[in-house]
């Protein structure tokens, strides 16, 4: 049961926890406050069939793992698979039971240690070394790009998508969409068909709207949790990436980049960012977006950001400059 809040209340409770901000209870909303009524200890956490145990304990105990360097994956809040067997290795690693269930023994196991890891979570720390050893070519990554299907931006982001699906195949790189011209898959049929295709990347496309016409320009969104002191590093570094090279580019207003907890951003398993590409609202960014030469624009911009996601620093260029005819000459063009 969701108590009883004020819309002021249950706006604060969503921008704490990195969730549209309505002032309504929304399915999302709903869900966090179920997630919140739960700290570690209240009960014994362990893997279940669908649906899977969910909550703030959970968190507190994939952080506390991840933080002595056992690997849970991604600090979602879900008890799943990985999760398991994190607890199963810390169980043998204190010699207590081995069982894959975090009850009063394992929990006090925890409190009892202290933190034998420093200078950054290692789940972070995996992340972004494993975007660095895959290198700076584009012919091995694999990324996913899912085109937005609400109201008018159906067309347009898939159009967008499209561009940027040319350029990258041009480079090499694998590309999936999650929706063709027509079809509309669900979100969670796109999350399932996104991690089950060892993506290195997944980019989320979109134009919004709002019912002020003044509201305009770009924003990007990350996978990140103040709640539970967690983001992903890649997905904040390629959302302000791509932010940048966006606002160099075109005259898109800049709206920054922030730290969501969407499931979308939560439940993919690699790196993931959401660009609102504009609004349709706006007469301005209308204009804008429906011009072929914006859109190649955003797609340029989106494909430099891509490449300089995988360059080493001392490799990198100047936001706005770098050119897709570089990456040919610089030899990461296949």
């Amino acid at each position: 049961m969701c108590p009883q809040l004020s819309p002021d209340e249950i706006r604060s409770f969503q921008q704490e926890r990195g969730l549209n901000v309505t002032g309504s209870l929304d399915v999302a909303t709903e869900r966090a406050l179920e997630d919140a009524r739960w700290k570690l200890g209240d009960r014994s956490l362990y893997l279940q069939q669908s649906p899977m145990m969910h909550g703030d304990d959970v968190a507190a105990l994939q952080s506390r793992l991840t933080e002595m360097g056992f690997d849970c994956g991604r600090v979602d809040g879900i008890y799943g698979e990985r999760t398991e067997a994190a607890v199963k290795e810390f169980q043998k690693s204190v010699g207590a039971k081995v069982d894959g269930r975090c009850g009063p023994e394992t929990i006090i196991g925890l409190i009892r240690l202290t933190k034998i890891v420093s200078g950054g979570a290692p789940s972070q720390l995996r992340e972004s070394a494993a975007t660095r050893t895959r290198g700076p070519a584009l012919a091995n990554k694999v990324i996913v790009l899912d085109p937005g299907n609400n109201g008018g931006e159906s067309e347009i982001v898939y159009d967008i998508a499209v561009r940027i699906e040319g350029r990258l195949l041009a480079l090499g790189a694998s590309v999936f969409l999650t929706r063709g011209a027509k079809n509309a898959p669900s979100e969670s049929e796109r999350i399932a068909f996104t991690n089950s295709n060892a993506t290195d990347l997944f980019i989320s496309l979109h134009a919004d709207s709002h019912t002020n016409p003044t509201a305009q320009g770009v924003a990007t969104y990350f996978y990140g949790s103040d709640a539970h002191g967690v983001h992903s590093v890649v997905g904040e570094r390629f959302a302000s990436l791509v932010q940048r090279e966006i606002c160099a580019r075109t005259n898109l207003l800049n709206c920054r980049t922030h730290a969501k907890t969407w499931d979308l951003l939560r439940l993919t398993k690699a790196p993931s960012v959401r660009v609102d590409c504009g609004y349709l609202s706006n007469p301005q960014d209308a204009k804008s977006l429906a011009t072929p030469e914006f859109r190649d624009a955003l797609a340029e911009s989106f494909i430099i950001a891509i490449q300089r996601l995988y360059l080493a620093a001392e490799d990198d260029a100047k936001t706005g400059t770098l050119r897709i005819s570089d990456l040919r000459s610089a030899g990461i063009r296949r």
